[in-house]
């Protein structure tokens, strides 16, 4: 916690340490309703006291106003000249906010400051691999790592800069010291195999998830990636487990990743509604399926008379909450949820979550079950175009593709009628373009 300013006198300043202290432990605990009104109070105090303002900043940011939690912020800063704390956290503010320009800025102004400010080191290093800088982003997390041999995050980070300018040994090692000190750091730990996936390094990931497996033989993410890459028994979906405990590891920065991979499932379903349903008037009950953090929900709020979404990962409805444009969020598995809701909805929505599916029939037959009649189902899922026969495929980066023809069978097989099946881009991923099935299908 930054250190307070002091006051017009002692007597000032022991309250105002205080105050900000159990604001600052409330905030942290996650406490959001008790935190922000004792802030608020401080501020009423002591106008413009700056920790104040910047653990405000943040508290509004964890609420999903952005806008007054980067005003707020650069409040303090302006009062805290040279103090690298909200300089950092207005980076990570603006970096969610996908505003990469002034995060970048907002990083290096910290480091003017502090050159050794190992978060910010390792925050601007993540940001340059986005950008592909991958020499600097290396170099940025060796200073990091040179300060506080022990920060793990940095050893991660420095790992994926080396796998992607092709230093793989080396890449090896810096990823063995970020496991030796940080074991449980999932998204950080399953960065690297998922890396040298994509490099078409499947052995060298196959390795890490076998050790990975030796500690924890239950972890399911990791059971699940390493089917994917050395293929036999392949699940006929991911489980339950898998996807919560993958989606909640990297809920915070879902948007933003997501946003780095020209990410477009949720404006393609949006899109294919357009030409399919009469103009927004609040007219129709809606689900989106496997909501995620939310980002087809303000693309068909409009239409909505009732905008519900579903997820099993807690992590990323608590994003989706966020966003206020859901009348009803559920902790649930899409066709248990499905199932639960016999003739309920007007229009199904589900962008880029079939992919954790690879037997596709019992969703379909859900989904046709909870449609009205005349109701819509919009999806993505990725693309299997090979002629071997195969309805579906678990790709080596843990996510299924599934043949046209499957999906046409699929559809009339639950009573489904076919409006559309055809070919998008879904994300660029590896510097490659993924390439997916946007689905349209009505119950008559």
């Amino acid at each position: 916690m930054p250190s307070t300013r002091p006051g017009k006198g002692k007597d000032k300043e022991l309250p105002q340490r205080q105050l900000l202290q159990r604001a600052v432990t409330l905030l942290r605990g996650g406490q959001l309703d008790e935190a922000e009104p004792l802030l608020v109070s401080i501020l009423q105090r002591w106008p413009g006291y700056p920790d104040a303002l910047h653990f405000l900043g943040v508290l509004e940011h964890i609420r999903g106003r952005s806008e007054q939690a980067v005003s707020l912020i650069r409040q303090a800063i302006v009062r805290l000249p040279g103090d690298p704390g909200p300089l950092n956290n207005l980076g990570n503010v603006l970096v969610e906010s996908q505003r990469y320009d002034e995060a970048e800025k907002a990083y290096r102004d910290c480091l003017a400051f502090q050159p050794d400010q190992v978060d910010a080191l390792t925050n601007l290093a993540t940001l340059l691999r986005r950008r592909r800088q991958h020499a600097e982003a290396e170099a940025l997390c060796r200073r990091a790592v040179k300060v506080k041999p022990d920060f793990a995050l940095a050893w991660y980070t420095l790992s994926l800069a080396l796998v992607e300018q092709g230093h793989i040994d080396e890449a090896l090692a810096a990823h063995s010291r970020g496991v030796a000190l940080a074991p449980k750091q999932l998204q950080a730990r399953n960065a690297m195999p998922r890396a040298l996936v994509h490099r078409g390094r499947l052995d060298d990931a196959a390795r890490l998830y076998r050790a990975w497996l030796e500690i924890e033989p239950d972890n399911p993410v990791v059971r699940h990636h390493l089917a994917a890459c050395v293929g036999g028994t392949v699940p006929e979906r991911a489980s339950d487990a898998y996807v919560e405990k993958t989606f909640d590891a990297f809920a915070a920065t879902f948007d933003a990743n997501l946003a780095a991979l020209d990410y477009r499932a949720p404006q393609l379903v949006s899109e294919l509604l357009q030409s399919l349903l009469a103009p927004p008037s609040r007219q129709y009950d809606i689900l989106d399926l496997g909501c995620g953090t939310g980002l087809c929900g303000p693309l068909v709020r409009e239409w909505a008379r009732e905008l519900s979404g579903c997820d099993l990962s807690q992590g990323m409805l608590a994003q989706a909450t966020r966003r206020r444009v859901y009348d009803r969020l559920d902790h649930a598995e899409l066709v248990a949820h499905l199932n639960d809701k016999p003739r309920h909805f007007d229009v199904l929505v589900c962008a880029d979550t079939l992919c954790y599916f690879g037997e596709l029939q019992p969703a379909m037959t859900a989904a046709a079950a909870a449609l009205r009649p005349g109701g819509r189902f919009v999806f993505t899922v990725e693309a299997w175009k090979s002629d071997s026969g195969e309805s579906y495929k678990l790709q080596p980066h843990g996510r299924y593709a599934h043949h046209r023809g499957y999906l046409r069978r699929l559809l009339a097989q639950a009573g489904l009628g076919e409006l559309a099946i055809r070919e998008e881009t879904l994300r660029i991923e590896g510097g490659q373009p993924v390439s997916g099935w946007l689905v349209a299908a009505q119950l008559p």
